[in-house]
């Protein structure tokens, strides 16, 4: 390979790499706007409010690293064609948020419990470059592009609160600036671009695979028509006129006819783009703590676009830091790696759980991010749940495939056989979590 050939395949990779967010978005919009199967289907609408009635169990792959403490109400918008008004109730003492992403998974605004406190109300949507008068009272939430994912979670106390949950839920509205005003002339035509026709999406597999999979010129094709609704940010000006001699652009037509070098740089990008990807996840683990993985700088990424691109793999919807914390472990105290085969106790002294103004809980997964079948159907525990502690006033969870004895059932969370990762997440962590003055104890094996 020439040093031409060389610098034309890099930046392709670094383009599959910048846009992958983007793609998933979009993958995972249809898949989740697509026409519902059932009356438990995670799927509604554009514009419309689908409320999760219960937690998410093993058969749920829509989204990686799904959670169990929250009762999601997840809805797709498209605010390019007009400002949604989003309305929540008065959400009395319970902790709940509505983080909005962009189309490229940064985190622009969090109504919640932290930011805007338990009253609720109405905040409208506005996308790139609307100008207009909005309803009395609203709270204008500008997002910077026409893609919106509003992944909003209210926190649960198990089963027993499902009802309560519901009320709440049955409550939340999003209404369109023209239903609103009663105004039609308040309507534009809607401005994303349709499903893709040069791919097609199913609802049978994960969107992360479904991304994957596609070819270079199916992936930078759409990319470049997500991008003329969903405008990058201005800080993206400089990677975007390097992008732009391969052809991909806002609106463009990706590769060059005449240039064979970027023709075949778009066609690899992909296989070089999941090389450099795995390589960003395996590097980052590497850089942890007591065996934890401790992610900082989630839901505003900048111009970092490994973080970016690593965060929408593993966990698309991440919330910012000031709303929640996961410190995510695949090793044990050791340095080695997790699996079913070995027995671990995850041990908390007397007043070292984690400090946090919410509540904390740690979940299983598998290889792939999601939850793992167990016969006690439990995918996670924390400080809501029934937990003994030892006489001392520590906690000890109890981390295997197998059973333990009876002592210590009310504290185990069932893992794989093969192998699994664990997530810790806090929810509204408190100061010396974000300073990294606490951190989580190692798992210890015990077998």
């Amino acid at each position: 390979m020439t040093k031409s050939e060389h610098d034309a395949s890099q930046l392709a990779v670094d383009a599959w790499l910048f846009g992958y967010p983007l793609l998933l978005m979009d993958v995972t919009r249809q898949v989740m706007t697509g026409t519902p199967c059932s009356a438990d289907d995670e799927r509604a609408p554009i514009n419309q409010f689908h409320h999760l009635r219960t937690v998410p169990d093993p058969l749920f792959t829509n989204v990686v690293a799904p959670n169990v403490d929250m009762l999601y109400s997840s809805a797709w918008l498209d605010v390019g064609a007009e400002p949604i008004v989003l309305s929540v109730p008065d959400m009395g003492d319970r902790y709940w948020m509505m983080p909005m992403l962009s189309g490229w998974t940064n985190v622009f605004a969090a109504p919640g419990s932290r930011t805007t406190g338990q009253a609720g109300g109405d905040f409208a949507v506005t996308g790139p470059g609307w100008s207009g008068t909005l309803p009395e009272g609203s709270q204008e939430v500008r997002s910077p592009t026409s893609l919106v994912w509003i992944l909003g979670r209210t926190s649960i106390a198990g089963i027993k609160d499902y009802l309560a949950v519901h009320a709440l839920q049955d409550q939340m509205r999003l209404t369109p600036l023209s239903a609103w005003t009663g105004d039609p002339t308040d309507y534009l035509p809607p401005s994303m671009p349709p499903a893709s026709a040069t791919a097609s999406w199913t609802t049978q597999a994960p969107p992360v695979d479904q991304v994957a999979a596609l070819d270079g010129t199916t992936f930078f094709t759409r990319l470049n028509q997500l991008m003329a609704a969903n405008p990058p940010h201005q800080d993206d000006a400089g990677a975007l006129e390097r992008f732009a001699t391969l052809g991909i652009a806002p609106g463009g037509e990706p590769g060059r006819l005449n240039d064979p070098k970027s023709i075949n740089a778009i066609h690899t990008a992909p296989e070089g783009g999941r090389t450099v990807l795995q390589r960003i996840v395996t590097e980052t683990e590497d850089d942890s703590i007591n065996g934890w993985t401790i992610y900082r700088g989630l839901g505003d990424y900048g111009t970092d676009y490994a973080k970016r691109v690593m965060v929408a793999a593993l966990g698309l919807g991440a919330n910012l830091d000031a709303d929640a914390f996961y410190p995510r472990a695949t090793a044990d105290a050791a340095g080695n790696a997790l699996s079913g085969e070995h027995r671990y106790v995850l041990h908390f002294e007397a007043g070292r759980q984690p400090p946090v103004n919410g509540s904390w809980s740690l979940t299983m997964y598998d290889d792939k991010q999601f939850f793992v079948e167990n016969p006690i159907r439990r995918y996670a525990m924390g400080d809501r749940d029934p937990l003994q502690l030892n006489s001392d006033g520590s906690l000890d969870i109890h981390i295997q495939h197998d059973q333990p004895d009876t002592e210590h059932q009310a504290n185990w969370l069932p893992a794989p056989a093969g192998s699994f990762n664990v997530c810790l997440r806090c929810y509204w962590p408190r100061s010396s979590a974000l300073s990294g003055d606490w951190t989580p104890s190692p798992l210890q094996r015990i077998d």
